[in-house]
C-alpha cells in the first residue's frame, strides 16, 4: 500500500509512484498516435470526417462514465471490506489476549501457548489468500511438525483455529474455566473464523467477468471513436484531449482491477504484513515481551 505524504500541486502531476500511469502508457500513446494519423489524413483529404458531429461520442462518454462509476465503486467496496475484516481481526485478537489474561491469569499454562495459535491463523490466512509459503514467518512459535500439520491440511488458518478451540476444550474439562469463560473466548473464534470467511470469499468471487469485460471493451471503443468527433473541429489539438481523455477512462478501468483482488503486493493492496506485525505486537505485549518494531515504509510502499 501508498503511505506518503500528500505532495504539493506541483509534485501531484508528475508523481509516478503508486500511480497507475506506467501500466496504462502505451495504451495512452497508441491512442494519441492514432488520432496524429487520422488527423493527418483529415489535413490531406485522404478521408473527409468534418461533417461528423460529437453527439453520439457524448451519449457513449456518459453511458461508459455511468459504467465505469459504478464498476470503481463496486472494486473499491471490495477493497474497503478486506481492510475492514482485517482491523476487525486485530481487535479480535487483542480481546482474545486481553480476555484470556483476565480469565485464566497472566501466568496460565497454555496461554502463550494459544496466543502463538492466534499469530499461526493470522500468518496461515495471509499466506492463504497472497498464495504463498509462510512457514518461515511461522518458525518464531512452531517447530517444523507442528507447521506441517496446520499446513498440510486443506484449510491452515482454520487448521490454527481448531487447534485453539481444542485447547480451550481442555481447559474447561480440567477445570480451568467456567462455561461462561469458555463462551467469552469461543465468541473470540468464532468471530476469526467469520473474518476467514469474509476473506476467502473476497478472494474466490471476483467482480463478474462479463462486466469486467463490458467495461473494458466500451472504454476502448470510445477512446478510439472519439477522434473521429474531434478532429474535424478542433483540429492538432485533437490528439491532447483524445490522450487526456484515454487517461481518465484507462486509469479508472485498470485502478478497478487492482482494487478488486485487494490481498496481492500490488502497490495499491492492503499491507497484510504490515497488519500481522501489529498482531505480533500485540500479543508480544499481552505476554510481557519485548514487541518486535513495526515494519517500516520503504520507498512510499507498505507491505
Amino acid at each position: 500500500m501508498i503511505v506518503r505524504e500528500r505532495p504539493n500541486a506541483f509534485t501531484l502531476l508528475i508523481t509516478l509512484r503508486g500511480s497507475i500511469v506506467p501500466e496504462i502508457l502505451p495504451h495512452i500513446a497508441l491512442v494519441a498516435l492514432f488520432t496524429v494519423l487520422l488527423t493527418l489524413a483529415s489535413r490531406y483529404q485522404v478521408i473527409d470526417i468534418s461533417s461528423l458531429t460529437v453527439m453520439p461520442i457524448t451519449l457513449l462518454g456518459i453511458v461508459l462514465s455511468i459504467l465505469l462509476s459504478f464498476r470503481n465503486n463496486a472494486a473499491y467496496d471490495r477493497w474497503w471490506e478486506a481492510r475492514k475484516l482485517w482491523g476487525q481481526m486485530v481487535n479480535e485478537i487483542r480481546s482474545f489476549a486481553r480476555a484470556s489474561s483476565a480469565l485464566l491469569g497472566e501466568q496460565a499454562t497454555g496461554r502463550r501457548q494459544m496466543l502463538h495459535l492466534l499469530l499461526g491463523y493470522a500468518h496461515a490466512l495471509r499466506g492463504q489468500l497472497r498464495q504463498e509459503d509462510v512457514r518461515a514467518d511461522l518458525q518464531a512459535w512452531f517447530d517444523e511438525a507442528a507447521i506441517e500439520q496446520a499446513l498440510s491440511q486443506g484449510n491452515g488458518p482454520d487448521g490454527f483455529l481448531r487447534k485453539l478451540g481444542n485447547a480451550l476444550g481442555d481447559l474447561y474439562r480440567q477445570g480451568d474455566l467456567d462455561s461462561m469463560a469458555l463462551k467469552m473466548l469461543e465468541e473470540r473464534l468464532a468471530a476469526l473464523s467469520a473474518i476467514q470467511a469474509g476473506c476467502e470469499r473476497l478472494a474466490s468471487t471476483p467482480i463478474p467477468f462479463a462486466y469486467t469485460l463490458l467495461v473494458h471493451r466500451t472504454a476502448y471503443g470510445y477512446c478510439y471513436l472519439l477522434p473521429f468527433a474531434l478532429v474535424g473541429a478542433i483540429g492538432w489539438a485533437a490528439p491532447v484531449c483524445v490522450a487526456a481523455v484515454a487517461y481518465t477512462f484507462f486509469g479508472v478501468d485498470r485502478l478497478a482491477e487492482h482494487l478488486e483482488t485487494p490481498f496481492g503486493r500490488a502497490p495499491n493492496d492492503l499491507p497484510l504484513d504490515a497488519l500481522c506485525r501489529i498482531h505480533e505486537i500485540s500479543v508480544a505485549e499481552s505476554l510481557g515481551e519485548t514487541p518486535p518494531p513495526p515494519i517500516a515504509v520503504k520507498d512510499h510502499l507498505l507491505q
